[in-house]
């Protein structure tokens, strides 16, 4: 029999929408033992098993021993993780954005740093509830509904707690321009629109976020090439390349190397899982075999 793999993609409730991107839900089964690459992302990642924990080799940054988890929440990192599978996975990812760290973790980004942890050890109860209730239903739509009642009840504690978060406007305003232009825009004209000095912008945005301004451009840049690059078809990567941002296909090249491990063409070669939430799929059911 081939190789299975399926998934689904909901938006959230419109209310969360700000701190947090689609629900990615994923079932592959039937491939051989091997490993499956987590890349650098811009955004804080919460993974729920459904059924076997997930295995994380050794962390390079920060120094951390691999482990299993049932779910895990992680900061924002700028280097790959390796997860050790034996042909199955079976769960859900989401990404949040920093706002979505303290309305939904209750914690800053800074806080989780690059470290993988527990997610009972970040919500508690919370952690729990999410995963046996997602584990008992059978329809995606049906634990998406369970994502979106836990977490618009976090959300309105969090909020009962503090009306604004936590986070400085100028801090918010800074990681947008960096994150939402795909790493484009410069740090230094980036200060100048938030109206502090270059050094002031640094302090403030490594303290909430744990990376600096120039990271979080880094690291976009790359996010965006690599949602490029999932899709089954795509253009040479000279054009990627210049559609993100880079000098040259040599300077993608050599960031995808020092965040990724490895190159792109590589990627694509040797990665297994690469096409599985590719990023042109619609919302809802999607699967291939």
């Amino acid at each position: 029999m081939s190789p299975i793999s399926a998934g689904a993609r909901r938006a959230p409730a419109p209310a969360l929408r700000p701190y947090l991107r689609d629900y990615d839900g994923y079932r592959l089964s039937g491939y051989a033992p091997g490993t499956h690459v987590g890349m650098p992302s811009p955004f804080l990642t919460v993974v729920i098993t459904i059924g076997d924990e997930i295995e994380i080799g050794p962390i390079a940054q920060p120094h951390q021993p691999g482990g299993r988890w049932g779910a895990l929440a992680s900061g924002i990192a700028s280097a790959p993780v390796t997860i050790v599978h034996d042909g199955n996975q079976h769960g859900i990812q989401l990404s949040l954005t920093p706002q979505g760290a303290r309305a939904l973790l209750g914690v800053p980004t800074a806080e989780l740093g690059a470290w993988i942890v527990d997610l009972d050890d970040v919500i508690g109860a919370d952690g729990r509830e999410l995963r046996e209730r997602i584990a008992a239903l059978d329809s995606w739509d049906a634990r998406f509904d369970v994502l979106d009642a836990v977490l618009m009840r976090r959300l309105a504690e969090q909020i009962g707690r503090r009306d604004d978060l936590g986070i400085d406007p100028s801090v918010h305003g800074a990681w947008q321009l960096l994150v939402g232009s795909g790493g484009r825009n410069r740090v230094a004209n980036v200060a100048q629109e938030v109206g502090w000095s270059r050094r002031h912008l640094v302090n403030r945005f490594t303290a909430e976020y744990g990376i600096t301004p120039k990271e979080s451009a880094r690291i976009a840049r790359f996010s965006v090439a690599h949602d490029q690059l999932r899709r089954r078809s795509i253009p040479s990567l000279a054009v990627v390349a210049a559609d993100c941002g880079y000098y040259d296909q040599a300077h993608m090249a050599r960031e995808w190397r020092e965040l990724a491990g490895m190159s792109p063409s590589a990627w694509r070669e040797n990665e297994v899982f690469a096409f599985i939430q590719d990023p042109d799929a619609e919302h809802g059911e999607h699967s291939t075999t």
